[in-house]
């Protein structure tokens, strides 16, 4: 076989040479952030073996600059750990569609992040409807293995996650 495009492919792709549609979806989102980064390349400098080791650690390119936060969270789905876990190309069209037709949805982006997203806080915010706890917050999000870790750090409502920083 040829050689494999590392930052490119799926980590199963890699390990066990297994290409399917779910590895073309890990792609897709790479290209996905290649496009809104405006041509960046993907992990920067890191080697091989180095994105190797990070996405094996959890670790996932950070949203573009002025990328809509909707987009970043579409490339997340794509690079899922699990390949049953990640969008089928299906249901990445129709994403896409209903953000195309609801522009509105694709002003928030991740360059906010200096002040609370309180869209969770919203009863009317559509990604957010029925999110009533933190657990209900992190169970939306497909991150409901890290409700200790919040519970640990007194993150226990959701007006304390909204003005949880990066520090």
């Amino acid at each position: 076989g040829g050689k494999i495009p590392i930052r490119w492919t799926a980590p199963e792709a890699i390990a066990y040479r297994k290409f399917t549609s779910a590895s073309d979806v890990w792609s897709y989102g790479i290209v996905m952030w290649e496009v809104m980064s405006y041509g960046e390349r993907p992990y920067w400098d890191m080697s091989n073996q180095d994105v190797i080791k990070a996405i094996e650690e959890g670790y996932r390119l950070p949203p573009p600059m002025d990328c809509p936060i909707a987009l970043h969270q579409l490339m997340l789905d794509c690079w899922q750990k699990e390949r049953s876990d990640r969008p089928k190309f299906g249901q990445i069209v129709n994403m896409l569609d209903k953000l195309i037709r609801n522009p509105n949805s694709l002003k928030r982006t991740g360059s906010e992040n200096s002040r609370p997203n309180t869209a969770l806080l919203d009863p009317s915010s559509p990604e957010f409807s029925g999110v009533v706890s933190v657990g209900d917050w992190l169970q939306a999000i497909k991150m409901e293995r890290y409700k200790d870790n919040f519970t640990a750090a007194s993150y226990t409502t959701l007006e304390a996650v909204v003005h949880m920083n990066q520090e």
